[in-house]
């Protein structure tokens, strides 16, 4: 599967977004699907990391979903759709994290596949453990540290680091997704991390 420059996710001999998105756009449904099927998981993901609850995650993925294809006649494409779709799933989250319970993360071992790829980019705060199955072990209680640090973290700040650290998305991307200037997505970033850090550090890593 490639990917584009401008974050919409092209299929080997598929279309792109925003051939999707102009099908859509005049009540395709099979285009609505497949721009779906295409997003979903890894914004159920990004949207996990930010609430730390599964089943509110599952609704606020359908709620921005919902939102996002109600809203394909404004969308005028001066963004990816992926962009324009995380900037609607990442307000959903952060407002919905502000006003509701403290956040206890779980691993998503079942769907994740590997004890590290939740927080490949997290884990990079810490030494790594070594091989084998006393360094597996290892590696899944730093993973439970790492994302129980991040939970700490106000909102606005765990979004930029779940962009970040978790998706990889470039300092532009967020910087769009979140509508901030890029300097503020950096300091940002680097304010989350050092508390990251530090909380690690309390935890003896």
């Amino acid at each position: 599967m490639g990917q584009s420059k401008r974050y919409g996710r092209v299929e080997e001999g598929g279309e792109s977004d925003r051939e999707l998105v102009s099908r859509a756009r005049v009540g395709d449904i099979e285009a609505l699907a497949r721009l779906i099927e295409r997003h979903q998981d890894r914004l159920f993901n990004a949207m996990y990391r930010v609430v730390g609850h599964y089943e509110d995650a599952e609704e606020l993925t359908q709620e921005a979903f919902v939102r996002a294809l109600r809203g394909l006649g404004r969308f005028r494409g001066s963004s990816g759709f992926y962009t324009w779709l995380f900037r609607i799933g990442m307000n959903l989250a952060i407002n919905f994290r502000r006003r509701s319970r403290p956040v206890h993360f779980s691993a998503l071992e079942a769907s994740s596949g590997s004890p590290g790829r939740q927080a490949a980019g997290l884990m990079d705060l810490l030494e790594s453990p070594g091989a084998g199955p006393a360094g597996e072990a290892a590696l899944r209680e730093q993973h439970r540290r790492v994302l129980s640090a991040l939970g700490e973290l106000e909102p606005a700040s765990r979004a930029v680091v779940v962009l970040r650290d978790i998706e990889g998305l470039g300092y532009g991307e967020i910087a769009s997704i979140l509508e901030l200037p890029l300097g503020t997505v950096k300091s940002r970033l680097s304010r989350a991390r050092g508390a990251i850090r530090e909380r690690l550090g309390e935890d003896g890593f």
